[in-house]
């Protein structure tokens, strides 16, 4: 068997892996096994891309490969896992920016060649300005994206009069350099090149710059999809089938995902992108009295009690669980009531957290098992028959002017319906508002109770009383 043959039989492994690895990531119960595929794929891919080289340029991708490795390591270790959408707006970036830089070592290598009577053919002279307009939008963005995560800068939307004209013009000037170059196939001066890059790295900053924290999670998925498609257009410049396959199986799925995001939110894409989402203070628009004046108060005693006497329990964790790490307090909490024959369930929006899957991960750290957790559809028709939903900081995917306040931003937005449920006990540190900066009229409701203070002390303390029951 040659080494062509043995080069292509690798390639096609590590291809058929990625495709089981996504396949067995549909399910929880699988994903870890579909992680570990799709790792191994990739390990055959970096040994089939090395193995024809021949030495050459090893010592640098030896050194790249042990430098990601290392950042891997650290960033898995150390990361905080509220802090994983940031890591993940970190890496679309890196994914982005490492396409964009491969076509423009790409181009600076055909432009030396240039020289000595090289043409640069259609294929790769197309591919070359796509995939590095997409990959500098990709990394400018992603980088916008962690800035408002992190809260290193403001979440809500910077808009600002023009704002659309401006990025129209920015995108009309990109495309017209981008023709310039692929017309002439490179033959241009090379600011020209230079600048279109730099367009589309300011043009990713505009686009990220009017979202709103509320549809981070949309734009994260968004940003995945145009990393995905930058890399396989590298792969056609690269004549990589790798490239090819691995980057159009992450821009699928990330295509998909915010599709299927957008429709859970009940929001186009279109306003995702530039409808500004809480820039008019979603506050004042939501607020239904004047403000929240009618909060009960209740103590760790009540709530234990409650839940302790009650026939079903459903579990509604946000954001809030992950910033006090209370998942595993809740899995013993959970355990507890179980004791005392309550059933206990856990319902997950789509959007919960500030990234698809968010509240998945949390609760399979916690190993609490998946045949508990339920889609938004599958949970809601039980809201009319709990006697208690408990409400973990998920303050905007309860929030009842989604279905009630026209004027509300996110005024047809599907919900959870647990103000349908007998009882409603709301875990939160104060009555600010949520991520999407929007008060919630479910806690002025009768049937609501309010368990101030850290999420994962309250929940210790409801173990504890109901222990002692």
């Amino acid at each position: 068997m040659t080494a062509f043959v043995l080069l292509h039989l690798a390639e096609l492994a590590a291809i058929v892996l990625f495709f089981l690895g996504l396949h067995f990531l549909s399910s929880p119960a699988t994903a870890r096994f579909g992680n570990r595929l799709a790792a191994l794929g990739m390990l055959i891919a970096i040994v089939a891309v090395l193995a024809p080289s021949r030495g050459i340029g090893w010592w640098a991708i030896l050194i790249g490969i042990v430098a990601g490795t290392a950042i891997g390591l650290i960033s898995a270790l150390k990361v905080k896992m509220t802090a994983m959408p940031q890591m993940v707006a970190l890496f679309n970036g890196a994914g982005g920016g490492a396409a964009a830089c491969v076509s423009t070592t790409q181009y600076l290598l055909w432009e030396r060649a240039h020289t000595a009577g090289v043409r640069l053919d259609v294929l790769t002279d197309v591919s070359l300005v796509i995939s590095a307009i997409i990959g500098a939008v990709s990394a400018a963005g992603s980088v916008i994206a962690f800035l408002k995560l992190q809260e290193l800068m403001s979440g809500r939307p910077v808009t600002y009069p023009g704002q659309q004209i401006v990025n129209g013009a920015i995108a009309l000037a990109i495309a017209g350099l981008a023709g310039w170059v692929m017309v002439t196939l490179g033959v241009e001066p090379t600011w020209a090149y230079g600048v279109m890059v730099a367009l589309a790295l300011v043009l990713g900053v505009l686009f990220v710059l009017p979202i709103g924290g509320a549809d981070m999670p949309v734009v994260i998925s968004l940003l995945n999809s145009f990393t995905g498609l930058a890399v396989a257009i590298t792969g056609f410049e690269l004549r990589s089938n790798l490239l090819i396959i691995a980057g159009t199986l992450v821009g699928a799925s990330g295509t998909m995902l915010t599709i299927l995001m957008g429709r859970a939110m009940n929001r186009p894409l279109r306003n995702v992108l530039f409808g500004a989402f809480g820039a008019s203070g979603g506050m004042e628009v939501a607020a239904s009295k004047g403000g929240q004046q009618n909060i009960r108060s209740v103590s760790v005693d009540d709530v234990a009690v409650m839940l302790a006497y009650a026939h079903q329990v459903i579990v509604v964790p946000g954001y809030g669980m992950a910033v006090a790490q209370a998942q595993h307090s809740v899995r013993e909490l959970a355990d507890q009531l179980e004791k005392h024959g309550v059933t206990v369930k856990y319902a997950i929006h789509p959007v919960a957290g500030r990234m698809p899957g968010h509240m998945n991960v949390l609760l399979a750290e916690a190993n609490v098992p998946y045949n508990q957790l339920y889609d938004m559809d599958d949970i809601n028709p039980e809201f009319a028959r709990t006697d208690v939903a408990l409400i973990i900081g998920a303050n905007d995917v309860t929030n009842p002017a989604a279905r009630n306040v026209a004027s509300s931003p996110i005024y047809g937005m599907p919900i959870l319906d647990v103000d349908k449920a007998a009882n409603v006990v709301v875990l939160k540190r104060s009555m600010r508002s949520g991520f999407a900066g929007i008060e919630n009229p479910l806690y002025e409701e009768p049937k609501t109770a309010m368990l101030f203070g850290d999420a994962k002390a309250s929940v210790d303390g409801l173990v504890s009383a109901v222990k002692a029951l």
